[in-house]
């Protein structure tokens, strides 16, 4: 048998649950967190070297535009598993975990989520 949530309260005698509101001033919800981030060392030397390691494929080349950094490549959030194999390879030291993007380029992070949502389109 199947039973919806209201059937399940008023059958072990409880109050049907409030419904969900959302609360003035709360945050909203964030798109998901980036694990790895493209940052400006690659904008002068674009190095392929990330990509060949990658063993799901989710670091595209873009082509550079100011509003984006002029980043050349970026890696997608939602594809990214977080192996952590693309930042060592990097030769000019442009790729970081998110929550360790050095003070200067924390504006990469969000190029890395702009390319990445125009990629889905």
């Amino acid at each position: 048998m199947t039973w919806a949530v209201g059937e399940l309260h008023k059958a072990a005698g409880l109050a049907d649950p409030p419904p969900v509101r959302a609360v003035p001033g709360a945050p909203l919800p964030q798109p998901p967190p980036l694990t790895y981030v493209i940052t400006e060392p690659c904008v002068s030397t674009k190095d392929t070297s990330c990509v060949d390691v990658c063993p799901v494929e989710c670091i595209y080349e873009s082509e550079p535009q100011p509003g984006t950094l002029n980043l050349p490549m970026f890696i997608h959030p939602e594809e990214c598993i977080d192996c952590g194999a693309c930042e060592p390879e990097c030769p000019v030291d442009a790729i970081f975990p998110e929550d360790n993007v050095p003070e200067q380029w924390q504006a990469f992070t969000q190029a890395n989520a702009d390319l990445a949502a125009e990629h889905d389109g």
